[in-house]
């Protein structure tokens, strides 16, 4: 039997492999077809914060005791293990941005983005496409990798020697990151209702979002050849820039290291909005910086999957011993 390391080392690299086809179903699509249902249900009733609640704490509980039991089964632990890691995709996604870009193709490069972020594309110049394209990359090396490693380690260290258990922590973690894509927004119909599943989110990548900015970003950064001291340097300044309290954290560090400035005005459905600026503005945006972000994402993931199995395997032994 492969032990929790080995299991989740497999997942990472099937995943640098394979990515995620578009013909494979994925658990967070099961995920958000009950949050959408279930939804539909608890809406009704008048007090809509302790339903929204509800609705987060089923999900969640259901999503840990599902993958604690299927990761009972070695083979669909690796599997589901592989799927909570979105390292390739995040890549394939900001490269499709990219060569849409240096194929002057502005119209189809603002409708690949629009895929990717919320905000409004129609008015974006490539500046604007290059620096939202870079944000979310930045962002989501938390979300989408840092953060379900980061969890499944907690799993690993929480429930030692139990199989399923570092499963269980990861896909709970995509549960939260799923429940916030559909019902965190600050608007009328989720202000209320999707407050819990906004502030969970905010709450559980808060280390995460930190251990990327302040480690693993900067450690990349030196690694590739990057500013790595401006990356210390704007991390510590500006990392608390930002709306979200967690965000800032890995857009800060990516900045200083690149010379770029993040930030400015956004436009969201049709409301322009100022966003601090992070980062100071050594130069202007350029295409070549989309490839620069991706390339310190995968070492920020490499160095964290070493990162995280390293405490892991340290914390393992010394109760061994």
């Amino acid at each position: 039997m492969l032990n929790v390391i080995a299991k989740i080392a497999i997942a990472y690299l099937i995943d640098l492999i394979a990515g995620d086809p578009y013909w494979m179903p994925h658990p967070v699509q099961f995920i958000g077809k009950f949050i959408e249902k279930f939804e539909k249900f608890l809406y009704r009733f008048k007090n809509k914060r302790f339903s929204g609640a509800v609705l987060t704490i089923t999900v969640l509980s259901l999503t840990f005791a599902i993958s604690y039991t299927l990761g009972m089964f070695q083979i669909l632990e690796i599997y589901f293990l592989y799927t909570i890691f979105a390292t390739r995709c995040l890549a394939k996604e900001g490269m499709k941005v990219y060569n849409i870009l240096k194929a002057k193709d502005m119209e189809k490069a603002k409708k690949e983005l629009s895929y990717l972020v919320s905000r409004d594309t129609n008015s974006m110049d490539e500046r604007n496409i290059i620096r939202s394209v870079m944000e979310t990359i930045s962002e989501n090396t938390v979300d989408g990798i840092i953060a379900p490693m980061f969890y499944m380690m907690i799993g690993a260290l929480l429930l030692p020697g139990n199989p399923g258990a570092a499963l269980a922590f990861g896909m709970t973690y995509k549960g939260v990151n799923t429940l916030d894509s559909m019902v965190g927004y600050k608007n009328e119909r989720y202000s209320d209702f999707g407050w819990f599943s906004a502030r969970l989110d905010d709450w559980v990548n808060l280390i995460p979002a930190r251990i990327t900015g302040m480690i693993l970003y900067p450690l990349s950064a030196m690694i590739l050849g990057f500013d790595y001291k401006s990356s210390f340097r704007i991390y510590f300044r500006d990392r608390l820039r930002h709306a979200s309290p967690n965000a800032g954290h890995p857009e800060s560090a990516v900045a200083g290291a690149i010379g770029i400035q993040f930030g400015g005005v956004t436009s969201y459905f049709g409301e322009s909005h100022e966003k601090p600026t992070i980062g100071d503005k050594i130069k202007e945006f350029d295409i070549e910086d989309i490839r620069k972000n991706i390339k310190m994402m995968y070492g920020a993931s490499i160095i964290g999957i070493i990162f995280f199995m390293g405490i892991i395997w340290g914390v393992h032994r010394s109760f061994i011993a």
